[in-house]
């Protein structure tokens, strides 16, 4: 009996699209949530004549596996070196850029995309190796909750074979802080020191898989645009009409930090945000101000880790 508890998945950045890069036991990464769909089927109908009522036969036109994940935001513990999620959120049309003992920074890309392979153990001695997944992804932080990514992707199927387990080494994931007064200690919002309760920013990639006779088989992605939310204490108007600054569409920068220790240390920054439409919420019966935003900008915004 395979127990869904077991499942493992070893992520590794493809060097070259949809050539496995042989992921090992030591590219394992830690899940929150991990659920693969093994095949995603889609059908062309056989439009043949016949008497009697009923389906008709199909043929297969395309084979796919769609991937929905969650891991934590955490640093690898050290300073200048990628956590092991990297592959995955490079994969959401994103650049990875490293400087040694010193900062990992991630910043969308619109050419020279990424993508990964993972290989899927089930607990019944069987492996899926999926590879050429690209997507996209969603930063999440929320008060006295751990701080996440989920992503939303898909890959290119391959039959599964018989392949045991290995044994998995979990490294380059520091554990994860809660968002909180101690560990996120800097919002900032157009400028204003904000009480932040939420955050949230979608990247917005979107992907079509395509299979052109003549072609090799591809997750494409056609489009990226990120945008986000942050919900904040309302502040006197006095201090910062963010209504104002969202009628007129006036820019301005989002910044958060997150983490205390150097390695674990997330640093998100968009320098120029206009606002969609403001809407009142309450939490603990204070009023809250929430604040859809869209980054804008050749670079519109950077997650960097310290």
């Amino acid at each position: 009996m395979a127990q869904w508890r077991n499942r493992l998945a070893l992520v590794k950045a493809e060097s070259t699209y949809n050539t496995n890069p042989s992921p090992a036991a030591t590219d394992a990464l830690l899940f929150t949530e991990l659920d693969v769909e093994p095949l995603a089927l889609e059908l062309a109908e056989r439009e043949i004549i016949q008497a009697a009522y009923g389906n008709k036969p199909s043929v297969v036109t395309q084979r796919s596996v769609p991937i929905k994940a969650t891991v934590e935001l955490a640093g690898s513990g050290s300073a200048g070196t990628a956590p092991r999620w990297g592959a995955v959120l490079k994969a959401c049309a994103m650049a990875e850029t490293i400087v040694a003992s010193t900062s990992v920074t991630y910043s969308p890309v619109s050419s020279s995309l990424s993508s990964y392979a993972m290989d899927f153990f089930i607990d019944n001695g069987s492996r899926q190796a999926i590879g050429g997944i690209r997507g996209t992804g969603e930063i999440s932080l929320k008060a006295n909750e751990l701080p996440t990514i989920s992503f939303d992707q898909m890959g290119i199927y391959s039959a599964p074979g018989a392949l045991s387990r290995p044994s998995e080494t979990y490294s380059q994931q520091a554990s994860p802080l809660p968002v909180n007064s101690d560990n996120t200690a800097t919002v900032s919002v157009h400028g204003f020191s904000a009480c932040m309760a939420e955050f949230s920013l979608s990247l917005g990639v979107e992907t079509t898989f395509r299979q052109l006779a003549g072609c090799s088989k591809q997750v494409a992605v056609t489009e990226a645009k990120a945008s986000g939310s942050i919900t904040i204490e309302l502040p006197s108007f006095a201090a910062k009409d963010f209504l104002t600054i969202a009628s007129n569409q006036a820019t301005g920068a989002i910044n958060w930090v997150h983490g205390t220790t150097a390695g674990n240390i997330a640093t998100f920054s968009a320098g120029t945000c206009a606002f969609d439409s403001p809407t009142y919420t309450e939490a603990d019966d204070i009023t809250h101000i929430v604040l859809p935003f869209r980054p804008l900008g050749t670079t519109p915004f950077t997650l960097a880790l310290t």
